[in-house]
């Protein structure tokens, strides 16, 4: 399959995962969210107002231990709630400019950045199947494709490997 794929990609001269720029390619992967942190924060608000009017209402007519659990249960889903928001951007950028492989990590916030010389870099999958792609070279080692579907990510290596070869 990866030969195929090879061939045509070397034909059409587009990328599938890729974007061409003038600087250079760029592989954008990103966590497939359906709610943003923005969403998600309104969702939340609503969820809260809701929950305690009716806990405060129940609390007016005596049942006092309703408005406990209700804040109880507020609090347990906004932490969810902030966890979910704080890996929503998550994504893994790959950048082929000026001779170098730059890999961009981003997780909860935090940026791992690796550069990899293009003659010595080496992209394989791991072995398995459906693991994650192993960039090495100048004897650091990063894996990505963790945002691509598992049965993908050869199809991936393959696109980023045709690229280092000057495809």
């Amino acid at each position: 399959m990866n030969r195929w794929w090879s061939v045509n990609q070397a034909r059409s001269g587009s990328f599938r995962f890729a974007t061409q720029s003038d600087v250079g390619l760029e592989w954008s992967l990103k966590r497939n969210c359906s709610v943003t942190p923005a969403q998600l924060a309104w969702l939340y608000a609503s969820l809260c107002l809701v929950s305690l009017g009716v806990a405060v209402g129940f609390w007016s007519m005596g049942a006092t231990l309703v408005l406990p659990f209700a804040a109880l249960e507020v609090v347990t889903v906004g932490l969810a709630f902030l966890v979910y928001a704080r890996h929503a951007a998550d994504a893994e950028r790959i950048r082929l400019v000026d001779g170098r492989l730059v890999v961009e990590l981003e997780t909860a916030g935090r940026i791992e950045r690796c550069e990899f010389a293009r003659e010595w870099v080496r992209v394989e999958p791991q072995p398995g199947d459906g693991q994650m792609i192993e960039v090495r070279g100048g004897g650091r080692s990063v894996r990505v494709g963790r945002f691509v579907r598992s049965e993908l990510r050869s199809q991936l290596a393959g696109e980023i490997r045709f690229a280092l070869r000057g495809g």
